[in-house]
């Protein structure tokens, strides 16, 4: 969620997927263009993203004819690398990926059912074309980010490169804001969560029986996008990538006939099949139902918080609370501790962390905060508290917030004493970008590369791939 996320960019990037998958259904003539070791680059690739470009309206320093089946060239070789290395995404972190981007859309559309008109296609049919997109760009993310792990730089080299950077190169720093938020996430009934596990049973008791198969019932019902449409079968999996729970369920299974009991985990209910084990990595297929948060549940989350933010307001102590709370004025900070369930702030007093490769901070640019908390904290001034509001958290749940803008430090030119670590992370992208640089080189030298002649008189960013 951490992404820049523009409403049109991020609708015609899906358009153009299932624009290609019809185009290929239809037997449109399509070519070689690249080969990259075994893996070979279509002219449909190229045109795909050709296509993409233009729709959000990028610009190209270089001849596209050129530029764009080489970006798909190094993709390819990031790749490929990452499954030498076993660099892995799970298949729930896809789908966390795919619902918060989904919701993302429907947010600017209307509905899910507007999005399913403007589409043309219902919703598993766009969580199908975003799905080996979106892997991928998080494989290529995550090998990059293993490749330059151990890059530093040191004081002395930030403030030396700061000291040769002439007025014009001084980087411009973004206006960034630092934001509080209590968040609650609404109650599944009993009622519910005994639907959801009745159904469980039901297809359980059904492949016991010889009825069907678990592979159909996954395709058919389990609301994990990524492996449903594979008969709910993930790929070969360590222990520490998967929930805790449903690892202690899974590594446990030693009969691929039979079907574990129901588990719980944060993302759902899921019930398990042994596939296969090898080694320290196992392989399962399973069936996940997500319990349904009724209006009524968001609704009376929404109030509570609402009332939260009027006593923060006025320094008043909730009357539940005036029993057990000593101090006469309540503040937002008290009202973490009493009503947030986010585990990722209420022991910070509600005060996000931005953490990336780079570190951990709490201040944000507004293109990484979610992009529902980014819409209201930019409405804020600092001090303010926001109105309620709902969000898709990054395991796909919803959510009720309200935020407090901490701080605002308007956009301004870096200077060394104020944004060293501005400063830092800009030598840092810099030996980071040189360094992947060099490793596209190298593995270029060592790959198979193949091009069509139409491309033999390109300038390439990149040397070698044209061989002799």
């Amino acid at each position: 969620m951490r992404t820049t996320w523009i409403a049109v960019t991020a609708l015609l990037s899906i358009h153009c997927s299932l624009f290609l998958s019809s185009a290929k259904a239809q037997n449109v003539v399509d070519e070689v263009v690249w080969v990259v070791g075994d893996e070979a680059i279509l002219k449909s690739d190229v045109e795909m993203l050709r296509m993409q470009a233009a729709m959000e309206g990028t610009r190209w320093e270089r001849n596209p004819d050129c530029a764009i089946p080489e970006q798909i060239a190094v993709q390819k070789l990031f790749l490929h690398q990452a499954a030498i290395d076993s660099v892995e995404v799970t298949e729930s972190e896809i789908a966390s990926q795919i619902e918060a981007r989904i919701e993302y859309m429907v947010s600017q559309v209307g509905s899910r059912e507007k999005l399913e008109e403007y589409r043309k296609q219902s919703m598993s049919q766009i969580r199908e074309a975003m799905h080996d997109d979106l892997r991928d760009q998080m494989l290529i993310q995550r090998m990059k980010q293993k490749l330059v792990e151990k890059i530093t730089v040191t004081p002395t080299e930030v403030r030396r490169y700061f000291r040769e950077l002439s007025e014009d190169s001084i980087p411009y720093v973004p206006t960034e804001v630092e934001v509080q938020i209590i968040a609650q996430t609404p109650r599944v009934t009993p009622e519910e969560i005994n639907r959801v596990k009745d159904r469980l049973r039901d297809y359980t008791d059904r492949v016991t029986r010889g009825e069907t198969t678990f592979q159909t019932l996954a395709r058919l019902y389990s609301q994990d996008p990524g492996s449903a449409r594979q008969g709910g079968e993930m790929d070969y999996t360590g222990r520490g990538v998967l929930d805790p729970a449903f690892a202690s369920v899974a590594f446990n299974l030693t009969d691929p006939k039979k079907i574990s009991k129901i588990v719980e985990s944060e993302f759902g209910y899921h019930i398990i099949q042994l596939v296969d084990k090898r080694g320290d990595k196992i392989k399962v297929r399973h069936i996940l139902l997500k319990p349904e948060v009724s209006d009524s549940a968001v609704n009376a989350s929404l109030n509570l918080l609402d009332s939260v933010a009027f006593n923060i307001r006025q320094g008043v102590v909730p009357p539940i609370l005036r029993q057990h709370y000593a101090k006469q004025e309540f503040t937002f900070e008290d009202a973490v501790t009493f009503y947030s369930d986010d585990k990722d702030t209420r022991n910070n007093r509600g005060l996000m962390a931005n953490r990336s490769e780079r570190g951990q901070t709490s201040r944000f640019q507004l293109k990484d905060l979610p992009p529902e908390v980014a819409r209201v904290a930019d409405t804020l001034k600092v001090g303010q508290i926001s109105r309620p509001f709902t969000m898709i958290n990054e395991r796909g749940k919803t959510v009720c917030a309200i935020v407090k803008l901490k701080n605002r430090i308007e956009g301004h030119k870096a200077n060394i004493a104020e944004d060293f670590q501005v400063m830092q992370e800009v030598v840092m992208a810099k030996r980071r970008e040189q360094a992947l640089h060099k490793w596209v080189t190298d593995k270029i030298k060592n790959t198979y590369v193949r091009v069509n002649d139409e491309y033999r008189n390109c300038d390439f960013e990149y040397e070698g791939w044209v061989k002799n």
